[in-house]
């Protein structure tokens, strides 16, 4: 046994030891069932084990080739990479799971180069989806990402997996030799050692779940086969078939203005936002010729209404009064606050046969009290209604694996600004490939041009490009 694989054999012991590797019954992140889990957040608190697995992965490096920086997947690996990037003397980056909605408001954080070769260090290899997650965000940034460096390959199917997805993976262990190890050193008996050995011949990842299931990848008319609302359906076969994910917010004031505008940007856009109770002129009568607008240029109206009271009242609000907005409105947003009341109120009023409903989970406005909690409880609300919710507002990647779910993305303009109330603006090429928007929205970038037409065309093609390369990468 050389020296490399004598310190290799003594790590995964002292891993065993502090209860790193655990037997059982277990649940991996893509959803396989294995009898045999390695937990490395706990290396955090053994700052000797955490040297020595620095020391293990410099010295496999010296078979690879130069790199200008490390970058850790998050999170479990980003203090292995902070230890091997301050012994090594090479620079870091970090990636964020998700884009901050204040400050700079990076997913890569730390000084690099357009065109610097990075490397990847991860702990835990099964699918390999956490590293290409990581490798997609460091290339939208003009990172170059070839190599990964990892503790443990599971061996189910991740080396593969990376390199169809041109990733090379180096792993000091694999699973087969660290229960060879462990055998070696008593810390497990031969059945055990058999029952991990059968599991991985007869489990593997299937590549084309982990492909499937990423709606960042795949394209507007595969994802419409997940959805379970008929309005998220038509919503991506417009959008296929327009090559628009442009939603222009039709913050006027007048219904001359309004029609104008639906007629000029209809060719170019998927969804017109309205906020009808903002017409000072408004009456009902301008719902027919706006609603023949839409059919004729294949949109769809929504009605960013942000319904939040008991469900009763919000029913009304939504079907009756001045603006009966369940007659004509395809779509329409709601706060979680309220929880479920909200979303059976609108299922239960009269109205439009189909009809979606966008759950707000994060704003775009500087300042919003809205925190992670509210977010997580807003996606599980929305996976509890996918019958009537269409997706969620939100400014970062708040899922992934519900391809049936629209982001709808507000706060976009061609130039990065802000104005004077708060509202933070961001480029269409960073809500699409580095914050995960599938629909943009842009409201006085269009409306505030001297052609808006013109204008929503220019905005609709740059966002269709950053989708193209989105689902190429």
């Amino acid at each position: 046994m050389s020296s490399f694989d004598e310190k290799l054999k003594a790590f995964s012991v002292e891993l065993f030891k502090i209860n790193a590797i655990k037997f059982g019954d277990f649940k991996t992140k893509v959803g396989l069932q294995t009898p045999v889990y390695v937990d490395l957040r706990v290396i955090v608190s053994y700052p000797k084990l955490l040297n020595d697995l620095a020391d293990l992965i410099l010295d496999y490096k010296k078979k690879l080739p130069k790199f200008d920086i490390i970058c850790g997947v998050p999170y479990t690996a980003l203090p292995i990479a902070t230890i091997v990037s301050v012994k090594s003397d090479i620079p870091m980056v970090m990636r964020r799971k998700e884009a901050k909605d204040y400050g700079t408001k990076k997913l890569i954080e730390g000084q690099f180069n357009e065109g610097d070769n990075c490397l990847i260090v991860e702990d835990v290899v099964t699918s390999g989806s956490s590293i290409l997650e990581t490798v997609r965000d460091l290339k939208n940034t003009g990172i170059n990402c070839l190599d990964a460096i990892v503790l443990l390959n599971r061996e189910q199917g991740g080396e593969k997996l990376l390199k169809k997805n041109g990733i090379k993976m180096h792993a000091l262990l694999t699973l087969t030799q660290l229960m060879a190890f462990l055998k070696e050193a008593n810390c497990v008996n031969e059945s055990i050692v058999e029952k991990v050995k059968t599991y991985l011949s007869s489990t593997q990842v299937d590549p084309s779940v982990i492909k499937t299931n990423n709606r960042l990848k795949l394209p507007f008319l595969e994802r419409a086969k997940f959805t379970k609302n008929t309005i998220s359906q038509q919503l991506f076969k417009i959008m296929a078939s327009k090559k628009s994910t442009l939603c222009v917010a039709a913050d006027l004031t007048s219904c001359t203005d309004l029609l104008n505008l639906a007629e000029q940007v209809g060719p170019h856009i998927c969804l017109l936002k309205t906020h009808i109770d903002i017409l000072d002129d408004f009456h009902p009568n301008v719902l027919k010729p706006l609603k023949e607008i839409a059919d004729r240029h294949n949109f769809l109206l929504f009605e960013d209404r942000k319904f939040a009271d008991i469900g009763q009242t919000v029913q009304f609000q939504y079907s009756r009064g001045l603006y009966q907005i369940s007659s004509w409105a395809s779509l329409v947003t709601t706060h979680s606050l309220m929880g479920k009341g909200v979303l059976d109120g609108l299922k239960q009023a009269p109205g439009l046969t189909d009809r979606g409903v966008f759950l707000l989970a994060q704003t775009s406005a500087a300042g919003s009290l809205i925190d992670q909690n509210y977010v997580d409880n807003s996606i599980k609300l929305a996976r509890q209604y996918g019958d009537l919710v269409t997706g969620v507002v939100c400014q970062s990647v708040v899922f992934e694996d519900e391809p049936g779910f629209v982001q709808l993305t507000p706060g976009v303009h061609l130039e990065s600004l802000k104005d004077n109330l708060s509202q933070q603006y961001n480029t269409p090429e960073v809500v699409v490939l580095q914050r995960g928007a599938d629909v943009a929205v842009v409201g006085r970038g269009v409306t505030q041009a001297s052609n808006p037409g013109d204008e929503a065309k220019r905005y609709k093609e740059v966002l269709w490009t950053a989708y193209e390369k989105r689902i190429s990468l």
